[in-house]
This record gives C-alpha cells, sequence and structure tokens, in this order.
C-alpha cells in the first residue's frame, strides 16, 4: 500500500514521496499524513527505508520524487530556521564535536532561536535546564559527551532536542543502547510530551514496545507502507510474517490489553 493516512490534522505530511541514495531508490511513493498530536511508530526490518524516511521528513534529505509538507507548505520551501522550530530530530547515530561538554551540546538546541546576534538568554537558560531535567542529565552538564556512556549519550542528545522546543519530534531509533530499564523511562517521558501536546513519530526495532505506546502503527517493507493504523486493528500474526518473516501468535498483553507479540 503506497498511500496511507493516519487520520486527524496533519501538520507534516509526505506526498507520492520518494527517497533514496544517487540512482539508489529506497523509499517509493508513501503518502502518510501524521496527526498533529498524535504518537506514532514506524516499524519494519532493517533496510526497508524506515531511516531514510524520517530523514525525508526531517528536510535531512532532498526528494527523488513527491513532496513533504510543513504546515501546508513544501518543506523544502522554508528557511532552515523555520523548520527547525518546527520539528526535532533525535538520529540514530549522532557524534558530538570533540571536547563538548553536555551543557554546551544541549544549548545547541537553541540555536533556532538565535539570531544575528543572539537569543534571548533567560528563555534559552529555562529551556535547556527543563530539557537536561527531562532527560535526567542535569548531573552530567559539566562532563565531556565523549566520556558518557552510550546510554548517558543517547539521553544528551534527546535532552538537545528537547531544548529545542519544537512541536514534532521525530527520533531513529530512540532506545538504541539504552537498558530496558531506560528504554521504557524514555518512552515514558515520550508519552508525557506526547500527552502535553507534542507529536512523536519514532522509529523503533521492538514490536512490544511499538504496539505498546504507539497510537498508531506504521508498517513498512521495501520502501513502501503496507499497513498503518491503530495496533490493534493491523498487528497481526499474519503482517508480522508478511513484513518480517517470523512465525508468532499475537496474544493480548496482560498488562494493556494491546497486542504482544510471541515468536513460536
Amino acid at each position: 500500500m503506497s498511500e496511507s493516512s493516519v487520520g486527524g490534522l496533519s501538520p507534516l505530511r509526505s506526498v507520492d514521496l520518494a527517497l533514496g541514495y544517487q540512482k539508489l531508490r529506497v523509499v517509493d511513493g508513501v503518502s502518510l499524513d501524521l496527526p498533529e498530536g498524535g504518537f506514532t511508530v514506524i516499524v519494519g526490518p532493517n533496510a526497508c527505508g524506515k531511516s531514510t524516511l524520517l530523514k525525508g521528513l526531517a528536510r535531512l534529505l532532498a526528494p527523488q520524487a513527491g513532496s513533504v509538507l510543513l504546515d501546508g507548505r513544501p518543506i523544502t520551501d522554508q528557511p532552515s530556521k523555520a523548520v527547525a522550530r518546527r520539528i526535532g530530530l533525535l538520529p540514530q547515530s549522532a557524534q558530538a564535536p570533540a571536547g563538548l561538554s553536555v551543557a554546551d551540546l544541549v544549548a545547541r538546541g537553541r540555536y533556532p532561536y538565535r539570531g544575528w546576534l543572539r537569543g534571548d538568554p533567560v528563555r534559552d537558560q529555562a529551556a535547556i535546564a527543563s530539557a537536561m531535567t527531562a532527560a535526567g542529565v542535569s548531573e552530567l552538564a559539566d562532563r565531556p559527551v565523549a566520556e558518557l556512556s552510550g546510554g548517558q549519550r543517547q539521553r544528551v542528545w534527546l535532552a538537545m532536542s528537547l531544548a529545542q522546543e519544537t512541536g514534532i519530534l521525530l527520533l531513529d531509533e530512540p532506545t538504541t543502547f539504552l537498558d530496558i530499564a531506560h528504554q521504557v523511562e524514555l518512552l515514558e517521558l515520550l508519552r508525557r510530551l506526547n500527552a502535553e501536546g507534542t507529536t512523536i513519530v519514532a522509529v523503533l526495532h521492538d514490536l512490544n514496545q511499538a504496539a505498546r505506546y504507539a497510537g498508531c502503527l506504521i508498517a513498512m517493507k521495501a520502501g513502501k507502507v503496507v499497513a498503518c493504523g491503530p495496533p490493534k486493528q493491523i498487528l497481526t500474526a499474519e503482517l508480522v510474517q508478511d513484513v518480517f518473516g517470523l512465525d508468532c501468535v499475537v496474544v493480548p498483553d496482560p498488562v494493556t490489553s494491546r497486542p504482544w507479540v510471541v515468536p513460536k
């Protein structure tokens, strides 16, 4: 299925979007409406185009065909800072410049709000402090990013994205490097941000985490969207077999009653 809608108001949309690298096409003909205030999770096997789609939605990758619309206008026609005030991105493998402290990296999230001279220092400091508290990295403020564990660095990058104060947050495998307790902690933080009005779009590998937290699940295969909708409606054993090649049963989660994938 090349065209899907997740319903509701849609500040961020793709229309017949094709993305790739040079002559290689990775995402092909994807049309999505990502609803304002939604928690959308993209799943699919490795190399199916999930991360590439996120890059296209964030304007990091120019379309080979089709378009991405932000607030009804082509995202490629909008100024970089204007887009950065609307969309924050937590990439899959971010790298911080050598010698940068945690506080300095988080402060870079305020770049979209700084003019030719400077921004509002009071608001900037408040946003930075709030973001570091939310991500649980306040005590790391003076530490060099390079000295942190993988899980700590992931939370610092999340703090930088939160300091950006955008209405839309895109996250590419945000639970990478985190142990199970910190994975749940991060996903609960995203749930709280979503409840406060932030539109969340995340790529996750864990189907059961995706089913538990997503309001809408998007399943991709070979660069196309094959299913889109609430987890209870679309997450079936047949879908998992088709998309992942995994023989399984899908039963109710004993805590949430949402779908729970159990491999056979």
